[in-house]
């Protein structure tokens, strides 16, 4: 697994829908969030894709889709991504969908329709959800049984990862997983990605730590 360095111009045309964005930020939040994770990430985003309508040439946006605070609204935000990268202050990754996982499982049309609903609809930030996502000492009791940190899978708002998992799920570009457990760094370590990432922004020497080495299903319902 390697990490390399590109440049926008040199990503923007060989993004696909369904490609995560890994931030790793620097205001407090999200120091609180790397703290608690172990780890460099702080955040995710998914990739949509945009074509112009009545274009015959094909051209597409880029777009993120996200739960975050942007544009006066703590939720599900969708914007262009050339404007997110531009205006991010920290380390940014692409890590691309796996072409097997594309080409046998992921569905784009409902990979689409579903998150674009959850835009629709504006479903707020989950930030209870959110937190109790990242304590997961008390997650699993015996006689399958779980404490007070585990999260019970629920769509009424969204957290950050949980929503990106939410559209892989419904894509089937991953099976049935519990998308309200899932931390970014966890979301970053499921093995259903290329071998190489890249990082667009950011300081060079930061990795995503054990990236693309856990299997979905250890996160299922």
């Amino acid at each position: 697994m390697s990490a390399k360095q590109i440049s926008y111009q040199e990503a923007r045309d060989l993004m696909q829908p369904g490609d995560v964005i890994a931030f790793g930020g620097k205001g407090h939040f999200s120091e609180i969030i790397k703290f608690a994770t172990f780890s460099g990430v702080s955040h995710v985003g998914v990739i949509l894709q945009t074509k112009i309508p009545e274009d015959e040439t094909g051209r597409f946006f880029n777009q993120i889709i996200e739960s975050t605070s942007l544009n006066g609204f703590n939720g599900v935000n969708v914007s262009r991504f050339s404007d997110r990268l531009n205006t991010y202050s920290g380390e940014l990754w692409w890590l691309p969908l796996k072409n097997s996982i594309r080409e046998t499982l992921f569905n784009k049309a409902k990979f689409f329709d579903f998150l674009f609903n959850q835009a629709k609809e504006r479903k707020a930030y989950d930030m209870p959800q959110a937190i109790k996502s990242v304590v997961d000492a008390l997650d699993k009791l015996p006689f399958g049984m779980h404490g007070v940190g585990y999260n019970q899978e629920d769509f009424s708002k969204f957290f950050c990862s949980e929503l990106v998992c939410a559209g892989l799920e419904v894509s089937g570009a991953v099976g049935s997983v519990n998308a309200s457990e899932v931390t970014p760094i966890d979301l970053c370590r499921w093995n259903i990605y290329e071998d190489s990432y890249y990082q667009l922004k950011g300081e060079s020497s930061k990795r995503i730590s054990r990236f693309n080495t856990a299997s979905p299903s250890d996160w299922n319902l």
